[in-house]
C-alpha cells in the first residue's frame, strides 16, 4: 500500500523524528509484517496502573472494530488539504484571517453522527486542535479558537452532544505540534519556549478533558520537535488519567499508550498489542475539492475485513466542508458500507485475530471456532466445469488449507444452508447462486470443530507429483 506523500508520516520523514521510518510495503496478503521489536523498557508506576486496568478500559473498543476519523478545521475554508499553510507556503498572517472567516452551520456534527451510525462505525474521533493550532473549543488559554473567532460558539460540545445523541463513543484527536504558538518552534532549542509551550498543552489537553463528561479516546498526534521526556508525557498521561479514568489513548505523545496506530496502511501489531489503522476515504485528511480519488465500498468493506482478522480496529476519516457538510461522494460510499454492515456486522463486531491467509478472491474473519468467509469477487460460472469435477455442481467458492472440520455452512445475508464437500486440501461450498447474493461481499459463515486455521501454503509438501509431461 502506497503512503500518501500528503500525510502526517510524510511530515515526521522529512524532520527524522524518532519513530518515523519509511512506510513498510503491505504484504500480498493486506497485513504488512510487524517490524521486529526492540526490547522493552520496564515499566515507570504510571504505565503499569494503565497497563494494570487495559482490558477493561478497551473491551468496548475491541468489540467495536469500526470508527469515523474527522478532520476539519480552518484549512476546509481553502478546501485543498489540511497541510496547505505549511505545503503552499501561506503566511500565518494571512492565514489567521480564515478564523473570522469560519462559519460553520448549526450543528453540522449531528449529520456526522447520523452517517457514522448508519455506516455501522462506532465511535467518532474529532480534530479538536490540528497542526494550525486552531482550538474547536472554549478555551480559556487562546483567544485563537472557535467560540472567539467566527464560529462564535463551542464546536466540541456540539460534536460530543451529536456522537453521545446517536449512542456513539467519543474521542478528541490533538495535534501536540502547533505552527501558530510562537513558541510551537523554538521551544526544541529554547528552555523558556519549551516550559511556556508545555504549560500550555497541558493546559489545552485539561480543558478537554475537564469540560464535556466522559471521553472515551484521547488520539495524539506529532510529537515534534520535543521527545516523550521533553512533553513531560508521563505527566500529561497521568492528568489525563486522573480525570478521565477510563479513556483510552494512543502511543503519539511519545509513549507506548494503549494502541498503535499505523497510518495508511494495514500493519497488524504483534500479537497482544491493540492496534487501529487511521485511513482516509480519498487522498485527503481535510477537505479538498479537487480530491475525487474516492475509495469504493469494496474497498472499504474489505479494508475493514483485513483490520478485523489482524485484531485491529478501522478509523476512517471524512472531511467535512467549510461549513461542515459532507461531501456527497462521502455520505454515499459510507451508507453502501452501513447496508452491508447490518446484515453482515457479524463477520466483523466482536471477532478475534484469526491465522488466516486471504486470497485474491477471499478475505476472512473469525470469531470463535466460527470462520467468516469473504468473497470478494463472485465466481459465477466457469468454463472449466464442463471438464473439472470440481467446479461442480456450479456455483463452488473453493478455500484450500483450511486446518479443522467444517461441521456447517451458510449464507451470513439470508441464512441459507450451503452444501459443502471437504478433504484434506480444499473447502468446497457448491450450488451456490450464478450471482452474488450480496455486495460488496457476500459473507458465508462455517461452524467448525476448533479455531479455523487457513494456511494454503502447508499443503505443497502434500500434493502428489504427477509423470514429467502430460499425465491423461
Amino acid at each position: 500500500m502506497n503512503s500518501n506523500e500528503s500525510t502526517r508520516r510524510a511530515f515526521l520523514k522529512q524532520f527524522g523524528v524518532a519513530g518515523a521510518a519509511a512506510l513498510a510495503a503491505a504484504n500480498a496478503h493486506g497485513l504488512a509484517a510487524p517490524s521486529p521489536q526492540a526490547a522493552k523498557p520496564a515499566l515507570t508506576p504510571a504505565d503499569q496502573k494503565q497497563a494494570d486496568t487495559r482490558e477493561a478500559r478497551m473491551k468496548w473498543w475491541h468489540e467495536a472494530k469500526f470508527g469515523m476519523f474527522i478532520h476539519w478545521g480552518l484549512y476546509s475554508v481553502i478546501g485543498q488539504h489540511e497541510w496547505v499553510k505549511e505545503f503552499e507556503g501561506v503566511p500565518l498572517s494571512q492565514y489567521e484571517i480564515l478564523a473570522k472567516n469560519f462559519h460553520p452551520k448549526p450543528n453540522a456534527a449531528r449529520d456526522w453522527a447520523r452517517l457514522a451510525k448508519r455506516s455501522g462505525q462506532k465511535y467518532m474521533v474529532m480534530t479538536s486542535k490540528h497542526h494550525e493550532g486552531f482550538c474547536h473549543w472554549d478555551s480559556q488559554l487562546t483567544d485563537y479558537n472557535a467560540k472567539k473567532q467566527g464560529p462564535g460558539r463551542d464546536l466540541i460540545a456540539e460534536f460530543v452532544e451529536a456522537a453521545r445523541a446517536e449512542g456513539l463513543r467519543v474521542g478528541f484527536y490533538y495535534s501536540l505540534m502547533d505552527w501558530h504558538h510562537p513558541d510551537g518552534a523554538i521551544c526544541k532549542t529554547d528552555e523558556a519556549a519549551r516550559r511556556r509551550f508545555v504549560d500550555y498543552t497541558h493546559g489545552l489537553v485539561r480543558e478537554l478533558m475537564t469540560n464535556y463528561g466522559k471521553i472515551d479516546i484521547l488520539w495524539y498526534d506529532v510529537d515534534w520537535p520535543l521527545t516523550a521526556e521533553q512533553w513531560e508525557s508521563e505527566r500529561m498521561n497521568e492528568m489525563v488519567f486522573s480525570v478521565q479514568p477510563e479513556i483510552i489513548v494512543n502511543n503519539r505523545n511519545g509513549l507506548p499508550g494503549d494502541f498503535s496506530t499505523p497510518e495508511q496502511e494495514i500493519h497488524a501489531a504483534e500479537a497482544g498489542r491493540a492496534w487501529e489503522t487511521c485511513m482516509t476515504l480519498n487522498d485527503s485528511w481535510g477537505f479538498n475539492r479537487g480530491d475525487d480519488s474516492w475509495k469504493n465500498a469494496k474497498t472499504i468493506v474489505d479494508n475493514l475485513a483485513t483490520c478485523a482478522r489482524g485484531g485491529g480496529n478501522y478509523l476512517l476519516n471524512i472531511g467535512p466542508t467549510e461549513d461542515g457538510s459532507i461531501p456527497l461522494p462521502t455520505t454515499q460510499i459510507l451508507s453502501e458500507v452501513g447496508r452491508w454492515n447490518e446484515t453482515n456486522g457479524k463477520s466483523i463486531y466482536g471477532t478475534d485475530r484469526g491465522n488466516l491467509n486471504p486470497t485474491t478472491n477471499l478475505n476472512f474473519t473469525r470469531r470463535g471456532n466460527t470462520l467468516y468467509i469473504h468473497q470478494k469477487y463472485w465466481p459465477g460460472h466457469t468454463p472449466a466445469a464442463e471438464w473439472l469435477e470440481f467446479f461442480k455442481p456450479e456455483v463452488v467458492v473453493a478455500l484450500a488449507g483450511l486446518k479443522p472440520k467444517a461441521l456447517s455452512a451458510r449464507l451470513l445475508k439470508t441464512g441459507q444452508k450451503v452444501e459443502f464437500t471437504q478433504d484434506e486440501f480444499s473447502l468446497r461450498l457448491t450450488g451456490l447462486p450464478l450471482e452474488a447474493p450480496d455486495q460488496p461481499a457476500t459473507v458465508i459463515e462455517v461452524e467448525c470443530d476448533a479455531e479455523p486455521v487457513i494456511d494454503q501454503w502447508s499443503l505443497i509438501p502434500l500434493w502428489k507429483r504427477n509423470k514429467v509431461g502430460i499425465s491423461i
